[in-house]
């Protein structure tokens, strides 16, 4: 099979493998890290949960540092990627000890989200950097199955993770202060396994590389502006990063109806519904491998607009099928469509921006890619929050999911013949 060549392929470069490496540990631990969150602020009995306050969570987590994304994007195009990994990843095994810390003495809230904003807002650079750095050990010819198998693992790595997680939680009696701990000791290995690729390999050029951080900072807002502009003058990517925010838009409005489906309508016990969680995230994994093999031959055959067509059409129509009766087994079969569509169009994004953007503006384009995730997932929860009942069963948020499913599919038909990439 061509899929099974290529990825034969891709595990022969020895370079792939090492940056591979770094991204399963990273984001390994990252899954580790919001299962701990989660249960702490979903699950714990002490914690008054509802769709407002999981908004609030998402907003004081996430929304702080999409302001700071586009910093970043400029600072991974004038930084060694390989030394933001090394740095980035020391640094979150830190700061989530802190954040052990803090569960154990049992601090106000704000102090707690303040900790656990460090720890993610980190998360800004190293992802953006992974993906910046990818066309750096692989050619052209394989770019496509790279982006398919390296964010995908990753994702799974992180859906491994969370899997660990509510392991370790089992066995230290439930204790998110051990499940954060375990996953600083991961961030700790994604920093050793940095050291094994040289200090350049992974770009920028040298040329563009600004060793002194003052300057660095100081062109911060020019080189802000400057990707911008560049990005306007991409209209494949602009196009695609916009449809692909929309998805994420849905994706996020779904994940706060189930946290609210797990932990109030199907069932009442802490422990029942940690385990359903665990189950939407396990048929979501598997949603995210299904799109890693697929995604390659689709897009060989549509085109990379005529796969985000075909995965947004295929939520619009499906989404409500699977997920109106709001009971378990439909709703986990939403969930692997979920994650099939959604990585299946995040892959070809990923391929529209890496071939269309320069490597000089990489770095800036994927964190502005990364604060639109962002807030479309912050913006997609505070939605929820205003439309979700406390059991979560809402079918005006379905019917709004499906329809913007719909929307991006035929924003992106129009686009595909405008340019002629369908």
């Amino acid at each position: 099979m061509p899929v099974v060549r290529d990825l034969r392929v891709l595990l022969r470069l020895a370079d792939f493998r090492r940056l591979l490496t770094v991204r399963l540990l990273s984001q390994a631990a990252d899954g580790v890290y919001q299962v701990a969150l989660a249960t702490y602020v979903v699950f714990s009995p002490e914690q008054q949960t509802s769709p407002a306050a999981i908004a609030s969570a998402m907003a004081v987590l996430l929304l702080p540092y999409s302001l700071v994304g586009p910093f970043a994007g400029v600072l991974l195009d004038r930084w060694q990627r390989r030394q933001v990994f090394l740095y980035g990843n020391l640094l979150r095994a830190l700061l989530a000890c802190c954040t052990a810390l803090l569960i154990l003495v049992s601090v106000p809230d704000w102090l707690f989200y303040a900790s656990a904003l460090s720890v993610t807002a980190v998360n800004r650079f190293v992802l953006a950097g992974l993906s910046a750095a990818l066309p750096r050990v692989v050619d052209s010819e394989h770019l496509v199955m790279a982006n398919s198998l390296s964010p995908t693992a990753g994702t799974l790595a992180a859906t491994a993770g969370g899997g660990l997680a509510f392991l370790v939680r089992l066995v230290t009696s439930d204790s998110d202060a051990a499940v954060v701990l375990f996953g600083a000791a991961l961030y700790l290995g994604a920093a050793l396994a940095s050291l094994r690729m040289g200090r350049e390999l992974l770009g920028p050029d040298s040329d563009v590389v600004q060793p002194r951080l003052g300057a660095a900072i100081a062109s911060t807002a020019r080189g802000l502006l400057e990707g911008l502009r560049y990005l306007k003058q991409r209209p494949a990517a602009t196009h695609a990063l916009a449809a692909m925010t929309l998805l994420r838009f849905c994706y996020g409005a779904l994940t706060v109806m189930v946290l609210m489906l797990c932990r109030n309508a199907w069932s009442t016990d802490e422990s029942d519904g940690l385990a359903l969680l665990g189950l939407a995230l396990a048929a979501s994994g598997a949603g995210f491998f299904a799109a890693a093999v697929l995604t390659p031959w689709a897009i060989g055959k549509l085109g990379q607009y005529g796969w985000m067509v075909a995965c947004a059409a295929a939520a619009a129509v499906l989404v409500p099928s699977l997920a109106l009766p709001f009971r378990p087994g439909p709703m986990l079969a939403a969930a692997f469509l979920l994650g099939l569509v959604t990585q299946g169009a995040k892959i070809a994004t990923d391929t529209v921006v890496q071939t269309s953007v320069e490597d000089a503006f990489r770095g800036r384009v994927f964190s502005l890619y990364d604060v639109l995730f962002n807030v479309a997932f912050v913006g997609a929860a505070g939605v929820a929050a205003l439309v979700l009942p406390p059991d979560g069963r809402s079918v005006p948020l379905v019917l709004m999911v499906a329809g913007i499913y719909a929307t991006a599919a035929g924003g992106l038909v129009r686009w595909g013949h405008a340019g002629r990439v369908l």
